[in-house]
């Protein structure tokens, strides 16, 4: 078994077990720097939203308010240690200085902007925080863009797992998959079906 899909296993397990705290924990230690997959956390917490354990109002939030807290740890980090740590203990994390550069990049050409469109886009979402800590970027700010950017992703993630119901099986039948294409196909599999089940519902109305 891979470590991608080990961790995805137990994001799943934590989910069952604790619920929205399990989302809360489980989206702090994404936004931490952990190699935690949000597709995975975020669909299968729709998912139990349409088995009705809790709203979807709350799993957004739940997920969001985990963005939030884990991105400050992050940006600490950034502020406190800067990027000689991260480029040292970062392959611990996963994370390459290939990653760090993009987010650096990112955050240079977009300036305080790129931590709310880094929200919404996978290659750079859990990196972007500590290059704004190292850019010493008002805590605040940072704060808020951090916590409005992070609504849409998990919006968009807990959606697609509650308009999945009954076709959970169906995603965790494509699990090998993440070994190859990596978790981002969890979610992508997941938009699927929903697109299919809305199109039949609608030629059948």
């Amino acid at each position: 078994m891979s470590l991608t899909t080990a961790v995805s296993e137990f994001s799943v397990d934590v989910l069952s077990r604790l619920g929205l705290p399990g989302v809360f924990l489980l989206m702090v230690l994404e936004s931490a720097l952990v190699p935690i997959p949000s597709e995975v956390v975020m669909v299968f917490s729709g998912f139990l939203v349409y088995k009705g354990l809790f709203g979807f109002v709350e799993a957004v939030m739940a997920g969001t308010l985990g963005n939030l807290v884990g991105s400050l740890v992050a940006y600490y980090l950034g502020l406190s240690a800067g990027r000689p740590f991260i480029l040292k203990y970062g392959r611990y994390l996963l994370l390459s200085e290939h990653h760090v550069a993009s987010a650096e990049e990112f955050f240079q050409r977009r300036g305080s902007l790129a931590v709310f469109l880094g929200r919404m886009l996978p290659a750079v979402r859990t990196v972007i925080s500590f290059p704004a800590g190292v850019a010493r970027m008002d805590a605040a700010k940072f704060s808020v863009l951090t916590f409005l950017g992070s609504i849409p992703w998990n919006t968009a993630l807990v959606l697609a797992g509650y308009h999945l119901g009954e076709n959970w099986a169906v995603i965790e039948s494509h699990a090998p998959l993440l070994d190859t294409l990596g978790v981002g196909i969890l979610a992508l599999i997941a938009i699927y079906y929903f697109m299919r089940t809305t199109s039949r519902r609608k030629l059948n109305q």
